[in-house]
């Protein structure tokens, strides 16, 4: 399946703001420490949410996308041989059910949920839903990228305009790299105007897309955290690779992402973050 048509993106963001409505909304700031699980960290953490609205929404798109493979973040934890069956699948929904679990659980609004369309290892179209705006940002190849607000009004995105290194704001995580790589990169950082991070992938492609912040370099590759954001940037003007070159693939599971406003930029923050 290479293209979504209007109809079916529709649907599908309504499948997601159901979810959100009778999974994820009512028990934000609702969260009880019964309710909150850990994976494979004190901080990796997984809430009744997440599970109810993964279930929710498997259901969904299964019926929308017979024979697809369904890939949510949840179920992988559960079963890990799921994940790898990505690469060779014709067709895939891959689904992060509340993407910021710790901000939700503690009450921080900065939580969304991610649908990705993968066709022949390409994301075909890309959704993050914000529950708590009842808003989207949604792409499809070659259509651009779009904010549709909760009343459906839909503003065209674009990223920053490329800038010199030391004006840019970005996102890097730096806890998440490997402790010994960790001086390196927090030395680079000093390169850089402002960088930060806000423990969710959905807001922090929502500040890319739309020019808020300049850059992201990501120290995982999860699909559920990156398909979508990844078609959305691009598709909103910007340009990303991993920091060897090689292109993005839904399938990959490990690497260093980088976005960036274009590849003069890529090519100037990729020099910084090696400069350390």
């Amino acid at each position: 399946m290479r293209e979504i048509s209007d109809a079916l993106l529709s649907a599908l963001m309504e499948d997601m703001r159901q979810a959100a409505e009778a999974e994820i909304l009512p028990r934000f700031l609702g969260v009880t420490a019964e309710g909150i699980r850990t994976k494979t960290a004190p901080d990796d953490l997984v809430t009744d949410a997440d599970l109810g609205a993964e279930r929710r929404l498997t259901e969904a798109f299964s019926a929308r996308f017979p024979g697809a493979l369904i890939i949510g973040e949840e179920a992988v934890s559960a079963d890990p041989a799921l994940l790898p069956r990505l690469a060779g699948a014709d067709l895939a929904v891959v689904i992060d059910p509340v993407d910021g679990t710790w901000n939700f659980a503690h009450g921080v609004p900065l939580f969304g949920m991610i649908v990705a369309i993968v066709s022949g290892g390409e994301t075909v179209a890309g959704l993050i839903h914000y529950p708590v705006m009842g808003d989207f940002l949604v792409a499809r190849q070659g259509q651009g990228a779009w904010h549709i607000a909760r009343d459906g009004a839909r503003t065209r995105l674009s990223v920053a305009p490329p800038a010199p290194v030391a004006e840019m704001h970005g996102f890097v995580p730096l806890h998440m790299f490997p402790r010994e790589e960790q001086p390196a990169y927090a030395q680079s950082l000093l390169h850089f105007a402002r960088t930060t991070t806000w423990r969710c992938s959905a807001h922090e492609y929502r500040a890319v897309a739309t020019g808020a912040m300049s850059f992201s370099l990501n120290a995982e590759l999860k699909p559920w955290d990156h398909a979508a954001g990844v078609l959305i940037h691009r598709e909103a003007g910007g340009y990303s690779a991993l920091l060897t070159g090689e292109a993005y693939r839904p399938a990959m599971t490990s690497g260093r992402l980088l976005l960036a406003p274009d590849a003069g930029s890529w090519e100037a923050i990729a020099r910084s973050v090696g400069e350390a």
